[in-house]
């Protein structure tokens, strides 16, 4: 779903129209989540709308037997979410024969692909990962155990699927004994909670109001375990799938995270001033003294609560930066309160609240100034020796990257500054033939984290100056209406936060036309003094 406005507008139409767009979109503009379809299919066989999932399910099966985006181990988990729910269906017994047959024919080939999974694999760090697919293998186990109850039914059978390597089949288990004693489930495990909704006892299971965690999944896995709350999961796994046309995403609603990111990415341009009220509204309603979530449901985290701050401090508001010290560790943020590993991102993100914010009140340099100086050499000291960054909140390291590199640019000081040449020598350096940049291949939006990181950079040379040309070119022969971003950020799986990506893109378009505006300016000149 793109929310572009036609080729040819101005800068200032297309940001004022974006941001009236996402102020009016209550979910966010992010697609349907396999994964997380499939798992209200499979929870869920008392929500209307069935048959839309059961099609969409086989639709979207790879010519390989896989299911999901990107490379093979991004598609581990869509792919066990599939099968198990196609395998819940076919028990079910209530299908046709026709498509009967199609879900056995898909789960076979799935089942192919993942007994053909190589015994060590790089997993991506999505959420949850070490307990959803240990936990999704036991399921299938189960029902590749069980006969159909169909008549004519048949059993894909064949040998047992083993725990991916670098999966541990007890984590789900082990997650339920630790917090047995104390009678409840952290909300850190609320938007992953159908991983372990199979373990833990009915005095762990979490009876929060609306979707559990901002999850369909999570939602529907509760439901399956409290039938006392199927009335209200009915009422809310509705709403979300009359706004998917039947089908689920990852998080719903998904509007403070793409609220708080478009307003920064069009700031690196310029907010017009027909939508600065609009997001001054934005960060009035997000900011919180007590942390921001990126959804309800969802645990206060370091990121959100940055961009929060730094939205705030972009449209002149007077909030301070307090509520990131629920975060600080010492060194720099935790993400969120038991985090595993850390966050790039979030602690670029939260560099860039700190310099705004010290640049509009100088007095709270003692406070906050040492604390920048930390995060600064914390940032630094994650550069990989090639010069680019890689974070868990997406697939690409030119996100991580271009975000470490303006929080450091925005920063100041010769380490920094060493730290963006580096950066920007590795850009250039990994720029494909047709002006693009991609971990995978090229795309719109990597190609703008890409400008950015070289406009970021204080000093043109020949070199970057070609390939800032290319790039432009690229963007502006790709960025068009109705096109379709690939998922690269990380949930549970891979999405595309439409919205967030149009900003980014956008703003890369605007800096390359003022950069190109300038040069002209610069030639005049000389033509003139000359």
């Amino acid at each position: 779903m793109s929310i572009s406005t036609p080729v040819g507008t101005s800068y200032t139409e297309r940001a004022t129209s974006l941001v009236a767009r996402a102020d009016q979109d209550r979910w966010g503009s992010v697609g349907p989540s396999l994964y997380e379809t499939a798992r209200v299919l499979s929870a869920a066989p008392w929500l209307p709308g069935e048959p839309r999932r059961i099609t969409y399910l086989l639709e979207q099966q790879a010519p390989d037997g896989s299911w999901g985006e990107g490379p093979l181990p991004y598609r581990l988990l869509p792919t066990l979410s599939a099968v198990e729910a196609a395998l819940a269906v076919l028990r079910r017994g209530t299908t046709s024969a026709e498509v009967t047959g199609r879900l056995t024919a898909a789960v076979n080939t799935g089942l192919d692909v993942l007994r053909t999974l190589p015994p060590v694999c790089p997993w991506p760090d999505t959420a949850a990962a070490e307990i959803l697919v240990p936990s999704l293998v036991a399921r299938i186990n189960e029902k590749l155990g069980s006969p159909t109850t169909g008549e004519n039914t048949p059993d894909p059978g064949g040998p047992r699927l083993p725990v991916p390597g670098g999966f541990h089949a007890s984590a789900p288990a082990s997650v339920a004994r630790r917090y047995e004693p104390a009678g409840s489930l952290p909300v850190k495990f609320h938007h992953t909670f159908e991983g372990i909704a199979g373990y833990i006892p009915p005095s762990l299971v979490p009876d929060a109001e609306g979707l559990l965690g901002s999850s369909p999944a999570a939602t529907a896995a509760r439901a399956a375990r409290s039938p006392a709350t199927t009335a209200q999961a009915i009422t809310d796994l509705t709403a979300v799938a009359q706004r998917y046309g039947g089908l689920f995403p990852e998080a719903a609603p998904l509007r403070v995270v793409e609220r708080l990111w478009v307003a920064a990415a069009l700031a690196r341009a310029h907010l017009p001033a027909a939508a600065l009220p609009t997001v001054r509204g934005w960060a009035e309603e997000i900011y919180d003294p007590q942390g921001v979530r990126g959804a309800p449901g969802l645990m206060t985290d370091a990121d959100d609560t940055a961009m929060a701050v730094l939205v705030a401090s972009l449209v002149g508001l007077p909030y301070d930066p307090a509520p990131l010290d629920l975060f600080h560790n010492g060194s720099h943020y935790d993400c969120y309160i038991g985090e595993d590993t850390g966050s790039v991102t979030a602690n670029a993100h939260a560099l860039q609240a700190l310099v705004s914010h010290l640049r509009h009140r100088p007095a709270a340099e003692h406070t906050y100034g040492p604390r920048a100086a930390k995060l600064c050499d914390w940032l630094i000291g994650r550069q990989q020796p090639e010069g680019h960054w890689s974070d868990k909140w997406h697939a690409s390291p030119y996100y991580a990257t271009a975000r470490s590199v303006t929080a450091l640019a925005q920063y100041g000081g010769h380490h920094a500054s060493r730290a963006a040449r580096s950066a920007a020598a590795w850009t250039t350096g990994t720029q494909r033939a047709d002006g693009s940049w991609g971990v995978w291949h090229g795309t719109a939006e990597e190609t703008a984290y890409a400008v950015k990181i070289l406009l970021s950079t204080a000093t043109p040379t020949p070199q970057r100056t070609r390939a800032l040309d290319l790039a432009e070119t690229y963007l502006r022969t790709t960025s068009h209406p109705g096109h379709q971003h690939p998922a690269l950020w990380h949930d549970k799986t891979l999405y595309a936060p439409t919205a967030v990506i149009e900003a980014e893109v956008l703003t890369a378009q605007e800096m390359l036309r003022a950069r190109r505006a300038a040069a002209r300016t610069e030639t005049d000149a000389e033509r003139t003094h000359a």
